[in-house]
């Protein structure tokens, strides 16, 4: 190619090429850069190569450059970098296959058309081989997720598929990339790569910048690899490939900590895979899949309304009800009072025709469920029923009824500030039971502080059970800041390290917009309590956590190194079953939760 301006240390550059006024000109000359580059072995050929990363980035539905051939040079690169190590270790060429496979999963991202131009280009066959790890774990991060991107069109997953390996290969990266991404490059700052370094932060971060970084590909390499199966979980003829119980009892952990907050991780494969009976049979086979998607489903995460989907899809179908409704049933009773989740509105009452309809097609075979379940279910029902009753009731019956709840939950909160903890409950169990069923927030008052009770009797479950009644009463739904806090403890004591500190950090920020005195945060400042479980939950939640753990340590910077391998003031961390057990039960009924100011305790149950 012609050089364009003299003054230009490279012959035919790229971004030259860009300058010519003329449309006609300027395109033949990108036409012709494109079929001659993956022959060239001039220095500073990766600069133009960034130059379309970052064109691919911000202009991806653009179709210029498909049109002139961009996917068979990337290809082509993509082959010369895999095939000649010689021109890989040159310059800086080491980068180019990564910036090649970004580029095509960019162009094929949001375009069908551009998606088929790339399978006819032959961009999949060097995609796969990066896939397979055959330069590093940064090349196979864009490489899932440009096969992700060619694998979500109907016209071009087939030629992904017929790639038999990609799923198996998918399915192996989900499961161990925090490993590799830990292994072969978190752990070991002296063994870093340079180029590796430099991609994670363009060349602008130190070592703490490369960790967080390093943290957030991990997540991204797992969560890409999930969306690519997820491609596959939608075809009942890989569902059997899928559906192996050691991934999926993994699944409901692939949650890709908290930089993939807008990523359906691995629940939401869960959820896939749940649409297709034979998906369902092989998901309520193992027990501790559904344990974690009854938590899920109980949380306050985004990915809620997936496990709620899951669960009901499971309780619907006749071949798997029998085999979850005791696991199943408590977890969807305590959302039947939730209005709008996600798309859903009404969700509580769809709650309640799922397990009404289960219950009437059981017949005969209620057998098969528990005394416990049944009875939970027919209580929910006749709670329902109350609701209908309690529309056609005098107002001033409902006001006598309101009262003397209120007398007894007053009955309850003397109890408490008295120590009698297990009698408290039992009268906000009574204050419940006159409670109009319309009095929503009364209700959930009752049910966050009978939550407090069971924290202080070592009853978690109970806990997380009410304070999540609670939670879906509220509106807006999972913003009680103190049945937050109540549950974020709970979990806490079952050792539920994400879902503890999706509640911490959700109860802090329903503290920083409270108009309550006693929930507000005094001049901006966390209070030290929620700080501390917030880093101890960050700690147990680490993405690299098992990894460490296998690998035998930890190196790292930062809150990194503090989060993980120093545990200093996991010791400070108490508890409500500890030291505010026996500050609690001294204290006076005031307000509903538990609050700590240098150890002293203030406040417990709600007047109002």
């Amino acid at each position: 190619m012609d050089k364009i301006q003299s003054d230009c240390p490279y012959p035919g550059c790229f971004f030259c090429v860009m300058k010519e006024a003329n449309p006609s000109k300027r395109r033949a000359s990108v036409l012709k850069f494109f079929r001659e580059l993956p022959s060239q072995d001039d220095d500073g050929q990766v600069l133009p190569i960034s130059g379309l990363w970052n064109t691919a980035m911000a202009h991806p539905n653009d179709p210029e450059f498909i049109n002139l051939g961009i996917f068979e040079c990337m290809a082509a690169l993509i082959w010369k970098g895999l095939k000649n190590r010689r021109w890989l270790a040159h310059d800086q060429n080491i980068y180019i296959p990564y910036y090649a496979a970004h580029i095509i999963g960019s162009y094929t991202m949001n375009m069908e058309e551009f998606a088929e131009r790339a399978v006819r280009a032959g961009v999949i066959p060097p995609l796969v081989e990066l896939l397979r790890g055959r330069l590093t774990w940064v090349e196979q991060r864009v490489a899932v997720r440009a096969l992700g991107h060619l694998a979500t069109y109907p016209s071009t997953f087939p030629a992904v598929a017929d790639h038999g390996e990609v799923l198996e290969l998918a399915i192996q990266l989900a499961s161990s990339s925090l490993e590799i991404v830990y292994s072969h490059f978190y752990q070991f700052v002296d063994r870093r790569l340079g180029y590796h370094c430099d991609l994670l932060t363009r060349g602008m971060g130190g070592v703490e910048m490369e960790s967080r970084k390093a943290e957030e590909w991990a997540s991204q390499l797992q969560c890409w690899s999930l969306q690519l199966i997820n491609c596959f979980a939608f075809k009942p003829e890989f569902l059997h490939d899928i559906c192996k119980a050691d991934f999926l009892i993994k699944l409901p952990g692939m949650w890709g900590g908290l930089v993939n907050e807008n990523s359906p991780a691995g629940v939401g494969l869960l959820r896939t895979i749940c649409q297709s009976k034979v998906g369902r049979g092989h998901v309520a086979n193992i027990p501790g899949t559904i344990d974690a998607l009854c938590n899920i489903a109980r949380s306050s995460d985004d990915w809620q309304y997936m496990a709620v989907d899951c669960l009901i899809w499971l309780v619907q179908d006749a071949s798997t009800c029998h085999k979850v409704i005791d696991k199943v049933a408590p977890t969807l009773i305590d959302l039947a009072n939730i209005s709008t989740l996600g798309d859903y509105k009404r969700l509580g009452d769809t709650i309640v025709t799922v397990l009404q309809e289960f219950m009437q097609q059981s017949g005969n075979s209620r057998s098969t469920i528990s005394a416990q379940t049944k009875a939970e279910i027919d209580e929910l029902l006749r709670s329902k029923q109350s609701l209908k009753l309690e529309k056609s009731m005098p107002k001033e019956d409902l006001h006598i009824k309101q009262a003397a709840a209120l007398v007894v939950k007053l009955e309850g909160n003397s109890l408490f500030s008295s120590g009698n903890i297990a009698g408290a409950a039992e009268k906000y169990s009574e204050a419940l039971a006159l409670c109009p069923m319309k009095s929503k927030k009364e209700r959930v008052v009752l049910y966050s502080n009978r939550a407090q009770c069971y924290l202080l009797l070592q009853q978690p479950l109970a806990a997380i059970s009410d304070a999540t009644r609670a939670l879906c009463l509220h509106s807006p739904v999972n913003r009680h800041a103190k049945s937050l806090w109540r549950r974020a403890q709970a979990y806490d004591m079952l050792g539920l390290a994400k879902e503890s500190l999706l509640d911490a950090i959700l109860f802090i920020n329903e503290c920083s917009q409270s108009n309550d005195p006693d929930l507000s945060l005094k001049q901006n400042k966390v209070p030290d309590y929620a700080e501390r479980l917030v880093k101890k939950q960050m700690r147990a939640a680490w993405l690299f956590r098992e990894a460490a753990l296998k690998h035998g340590g930890v190196h790292c910077e930062g809150d990194a190194s503090d989060a993980f391998g120093q545990e200093g003031d996991d010791s400070e961390w108490e508890t409500a079953s500890e030291s505010d057990a026996e500050n609690d039960a001294k204290g006076e009924a005031d307000d509903e939760t538990e609050w700590k100011n240098d150890g002293h305790r203030e406040d417990f149950c709600e007047k109002s």
